[in-house]
Parts: C-alpha cells; structure tokens; sequence
C-alpha cells in the first residue's frame, strides 16, 4: 500500500517531515501527525488513516483543534489529470471524482484550502482507473517520482510561506518536474 500511486501525499509529507526534521509521526486526528517548522511557521503534517473517502474527517479535527481556516490547509493529493511528474498548485475548486478532495469538501464545508496536486498520469481508459491509482509506482517511475519529492520537500518552505508560484517554479527549475 505505501507505493500505491494513490499515496503520492503521503510519501510527499513523509519527506518534508524527513528533510525538515520533523519529529517522528504519533497517532492524532484519525492518522498520524508531526508538528514541525518551516520557514518559521509552525505547521501540522497529517496522514489520515481513514478510508481515502472519510479522510477529511482527521483533516476537520485537527482544523478545529488548532483553529486553522481552510484557507491556511494544503492538501498533497494524487493527480490523474496531470502528467507522472507534473505538479500544480491551486487554491479551491473541484474534486474531480477525487474521494479524499470529496471528503475534506464536506468535512471543512468548502473547497477553499490549497491542493498540491501531483501528477501519477492516467491509464488510458476509464475502466483501468481504479487498478492504476491503487497500483504501485514501477521501477521505471523512479526516475521521476525521487526528484518531485525531493524537489517538493526542499521547496516546502515556501509554501509556509504563502509563496506557491515561486513554490511550483522552483519544483519545476530543481527537476523535480518531469515530462
């Protein structure tokens, strides 16, 4: 499950939390969560545990544990419609059949939080969707998927601090976007 293309958030936050010292992960908010900083700011990093279509439950409790508008709330998320490699970054909007976008949705009731939507590519055909997203990343994916996430968490600060054009720029100039 951890190389599941679908996890790509996951692996995401797991390097920022490695290459920005955070320290080890602990069970909070139905997954598992580091606190740490960037750029100054103090920041929350969570990977729900739930069901991909209840995960904006945990993203809601920690919301409103620690008072975070939506608005101050990234999501790393798995990106059909982007190329493997290709990162964007945007501010609201839909989900796209995206069951964890869905949930936060409905969780946070708005789609006004930051996504970084990472690019797994598509399979071709609709009816090979599921079977893609939950299949592992290949050997060959490698090439692309350790420099995007290396390039996202050397970057990250960035995105603490309100900078997300500069944030994608510089993913794209490090090689952390291929393709």
């Amino acid at each position: 499950m951890a190389r599941q293309r679908h996890n790509i958030g996951f692996m995401a936050v797991d390097e920022i939390a490695a290459r920005h010292g955070f320290p080890p992960w602990k069970p909070r908010f139905k997954g598992l969560a580091a606190e740490g900083r960037l750029a100054g700011e103090k920041i929350l990093l969570l990977k729900p545990m739930t069901y991909m279509n209840a995960s904006g439950e945990g993203v809601r409790e920690a919301a409103g544990f620690y008072k975070i508008p939506p608005g101050d709330i990234t999501l790393f998320h798995d990106e059909l419609d982007l190329a493997p490699g290709k990162l964007r970054v945007k501010k609201g909007g839909g989900n796209a059949g995206h069951n964890g976008l869905r949930s936060a949705d409905r969780q946070l009731g708005t789609p006004d939080y930051w996504r970084v939507r990472l690019g797994i590519g598509h399979p071709g055909e609709r009816d090979r969707v599921l079977g893609w997203v939950l299949g592992d990343f290949s050997k060959s994916d490698q090439d692309w998927l350790r420099p995007l996430l290396a390039a996202v968490a050397e970057q990250a600060p960035l995105l603490a601090q309100g900078r997300a054009e500069e944030f994608m720029s510089r993913v794209a100039l490090a090689g952390g976007e291929q393709g």
